[in-house]
């Protein structure tokens, strides 16, 4: 059986791990061996990012649905539950967004859940 040199192929693998490290520093975006490894590391951080970005988020959601219940007197969890109480059906993420941009809007809310839980 004749010896098969891969030398194509072979470069081919290595440009593209090259290709997918460029911009890195140093060593990792000239070397084979290092971008290799910083590669898979992105990519590794990539899928676990991804997941992380939807905490973050739903975070960064809660803490201005709190600090705008909190000027209209109530805490978040009590905010959270009359509107709960009061079958008002929206997500953090537009709660938020009305924290921030529609001041109104959300104090009528909070108003709403303010009586649920009073009541």
């Amino acid at each position: 059986m004749p010896r098969v040199k891969g030398s194509s192929v072979t470069r081919k693998r290595r440009k593209k791990v090259l290709k997918l490290a460029k911009g890195y520093f140093g060593s990792k975006h000239r070397l084979f061996r290092t971008a290799k490894n910083q590669v898979m590391k992105s990519l590794l951080y990539a899928y676990r990012d991804r997941r992380q970005r939807k905490r973050d988020f739903r975070k960064l959601w809660i803490t201005r649905i709190n600090a705008a219940a909190r000027i209209n007197g109530l805490s978040y969890s009590k905010f959270m539950f009359g509107l709960k109480e009061a079958g008002i059906d929206v997500n953090r993420k537009m709660l938020a967004d009305l924290a921030v941009n529609d001041k109104a809007a959300f104090a009528e809310l909070a108003n709403v859940a303010k009586q649920k839980v009073n009541a």
